[in-house]
């Protein structure tokens, strides 16, 4: 496997906004994946930093619950943005955070708070958070480059990662998922997103035509099911992340020691 680690790299040292966005920014290698495991709060931050990993990003429907709200946008922007901050100054790389559709901010607003924030890098989504309906290809389009004219405009430099989300609220059979991803990732690339997500693409061969026909860095989400991290590499993929899953995984299996407790018994059990 050639995933990438902070111990393999030597960017991610940088101090400067600018570099950390420069050093996320050339993380994105097809072939040679950015593993970020999304995080939900400093302490999560804190403990990927510590294993090595380049990166941190945080993920809305794990940072969301966290704060007492559900995904979808229906967190005040400010706790969001409050956490983002909070995730940023406690670790020393950089921080790619999940904004879902920029929680109805402006774009020339959305780069200001980011950036005071500590964000080098955000992800933006191409359907409703609160409808699942897709966004005109053509506005989103539009909403990314003006994201992009914005950060320019203000000096800042951002990372963008476009997620798609055809997979996941489109319609079609998977031939016309594929060639519905395929056509808004080209979009989003040269609207100026620096890699583009089509969240919840797992099947192998749908992978290897998207990295090729979008013909720029995609991100996977990792979740059971699919390619493993070394085939993902070999299928092209430039970044793969988690998202909401190793919080999920960490929910479960504190209501295990929960029950454990409640029945009277060690909630430290290796059988849990």
């Amino acid at each position: 496997m050639t995933t990438q680690t902070s111990r393999e790299t030597t960017g991610t040292t940088s101090t400067t906004a600018g570099e950390k966005a420069a050093a996320l920014r050339a993380l994105h290698v097809p072939g040679r994946p950015l593993v970020v495991p999304n995080v939900w709060d400093a302490a999560s931050a804190r403990a990927v930093e510590a294993e090595g990993f380049p990166v941190i990003a945080t993920g809305s429907a794990a940072v969301a619950p966290v704060l007492g709200y559900d995904d979808g946008e229906e967190t005040p922007v400010e706790e969001m943005l409050a956490a983002i901050a909070r995730i940023s100054r406690s670790v020393g790389l950089p921080v790619t955070a999940d904004m879902e559709r920029g929680y109805g901010l402006e774009p020339a607003e959305l780069v200001e708070r980011l950036a005071a924030a500590g964000a080098s890098g955000c992800n933006l989504e191409d359907s409703d958070p609160r409808t699942g309906a897709m966004v005109d290809v053509d506005e989103q389009a539009a909403f990314l480059g003006a994201v992009r004219s914005a950060a320019a405009d203000a000096g800042v430099d951002l990372v963008i990662n476009a997620r798609i989300d055809t997979y996941m609220n489109g319609t079609g059979d998977a031939g016309e998922r594929l060639a519905e991803s395929v056509r808004r990732g080209r979009r989003y690339l040269e609207a100026g997103a620096d890699c583009v997500y089509p969240i919840f693409a797992a099947e192998a061969e749908a992978v290897r035509a998207l990295a090729e026909r979008i013909e720029g860095p995609i991100n996977i989400l990792f979740r059971p099911g699919t390619p493993s991290l070394g085939e993902l590499a070999s299928l092209g993929v430039a970044r793969v992340s988690f998202g909401h899953g190793l919080h999920k995984a960490v929910q479960a299996y504190t209501a295990r020691m929960l029950t454990a407790i409640r029945d009277g018994e060690s909630p430290y059990s290796p059988a849990l």
